[in-house]
């Protein structure tokens, strides 16, 4: 830029953000911290990088949180919907149908895992749990079965930000302060490799927790409903189940008479190299819930799958009443549903899926570097999800203390080097559109070791 368009990008700068103190509040954000330190103003993407209102470009390194798939202005997915505006921008579901919901309803089925067969759309991750815990609630008084009302959930959970999703959530620093809003609900410690609740199973976390959930579910089965899990803990710090945790979990959950519902909002549509997490596995849930990465980033749709097996459930006379009351205004837009649509037929044909499988074990060499930094405890890996956990000592594996804020401050560095993050304390979260390259992995992978080197004590 001359200096004449860098003065007005600046004057641009300033005047947006002086609209944004007056007038919006960011989402988990310390407003007070925001505004002291020049945030970033997105105004346009290009593939896999973000612009700013001063022109400056930096890599989307955390998928702009978690669901960008190709990139930013993907032509297929801004021609169907520019195609699907030509036609009609939105016509409820709630006694009628679109086209682009019942297409997309065919194409989730036909890729979920086996049985999953019916398809509840919503608008974000969140309200797709919400509408799995009321269909596990449900259920089982439509068949007549009273007293399953209880849900079983795991410590550092995380499933969304609505009163349902918060009540089977449990981490203390985002959850505890609504406790008196929530409903109960039992919680069972993660397998969490690197930090073992299960002191008795050093070796096989997995096998501690399963334990720890049959002995939950032998003295309360009859009074719970349904058990959640993440097959990857993504806000609890990017903590991937152990091998066999899943699985075990699914025959748990069949001998003693309670449903599993599966989030996958985060995890889902190749995050992590297959086109849903459970599938590493064998896994398939009774319900399901999908989000994020649907539409390739593009448009606010998530959805909540289920089995015949629950949907017949709630079929029956009108007079029964059994039909599941919910639906928002914008359940199964036909723009989202149309992004939806161009974006799995383009992860078909580029065979993404397959690429991120693939990618993710050149990652892995990379990221393997970064281990041998003294103040990096753990690298953890579930496709493209990673969570780098800093520590102040190695040995020992003791946090940093909360306010010297090394998380923030590794993502502050790789904002001033061109790549945005977004940490979770003092794990810092990599996820990068899966359509990234190698050569751009490898040059954001640069820019986070060389943040780590420049911030942490040597």
């Amino acid at each position: 830029m001359d200096m004449q368009t860098d003065a007005k990008a600046e004057d641009r700068y300033a005047d947006l953000l002086e609209k944004n103190r007056r007038h919006l509040w960011n989402p988990f954000t310390q407003m007070k911290d925001y505004l002291e330190h020049e945030p970033v103003i997105i105004e346009r993407g290009e593939g896999r990088r973000l612009i700013d209102v001063r022109g400056r470009a930096y890599w989307d390194g955390v998928s702009s949180l978690w669901l960008n798939v190709h990139g930013h202005r993907v032509p297929e997915i801004d021609d169907a919907i520019r195609g699907q505006l030509d036609l009609i921008a939105h016509a409820t579901l709630l006694g009628q149908a679109n086209v682009p919901a019942v297409l997309l309803a065919e194409r989730l089925a036909g890729i979920a895992p086996p049985g999953l067969t019916k398809v509840f759309f919503s608008d974000s991750g969140a309200e797709a749990v919400e509408i799995a815990l009321k269909m596990a609630f449900q259920y089982w008084q439509n068949r007549g079965v009273a007293g399953k009302e209880k849900f079983v959930t795991m410590q550092e959970g995380y499933h969304g930000d609505t009163i349902g999703a918060v009540s089977v959530g449990a981490i203390e620093l985002f959850h505890a302060r609504y406790a008196p809003l929530l409903f109960p609900s039992y919680k069972v410690p993660y397998p969490n490799a690197y930090r073992n609740p299960y002191l008795d199973h050093p070796a096989d976390p997995a096998s501690g927790a399963l334990a720890a959930l049959e002995a939950l579910l032998r003295e309360r089965a009859g009074e719970i409903a349904a058990v959640i899990v993440e097959p990857v803990q993504g806000a609890g710090g990017m903590v991937p189940a152990p091998s066999g945790f899943l699985r075990g979990l699914r025959e748990l959950c069949r001998r003693y008479g309670v449903l599993l519902i599966v989030d996958e909002v985060a995890t889902g549509f190749g995050r992590t190299g297959r086109m849903f997490a459970c599938e590493h596995e064998g896994v398939s849930p009774d319900i399901l819930t999908v989000g994020k990465g649907i539409t390739g980033g593009y448009l606010p749709v998530a959805a909540t799958l289920a089995t015949d097996e629950v949907y017949d459930a709630f079929y029956g006379e009108f007079e029964e009443y059994k039909a599941l009351y919910h639906g928002h205004s914008y359940t199964g837009n036909p723009l989202g549903c149309a992004a939806a649509l161009a974006n799995l037929d383009l992860m078909e044909r580029t065979r993404l899926v397959e690429e991120v499988a693939a990618k993710s074990q050149v990652l892995a060499g990379w990221l393997g570097e970064l281990a041998h930094h003294p103040h990096v405890g753990d690298v953890r890996q579930a496709g493209f999800m990673v969570g780098v956990e800093l520590v102040a000592d190695k040995a020992s594996k003791a946090p940093f203390p909360p306010g010297d804020r090394y998380g923030w401050k590794v993502c502050w560095r790789c904002r001033d080097l061109g790549m945005l993050l977004r940490p979770l304390g003092d794990v810092v979260v990599f996820m990068p559109p899966l359509a990234s390259t190698l050569d751009e992995l490898a040059e954001m992978v640069r820019i986070l070791k060389q943040a780590l080197c420049d911030v942490l004590p040597a």
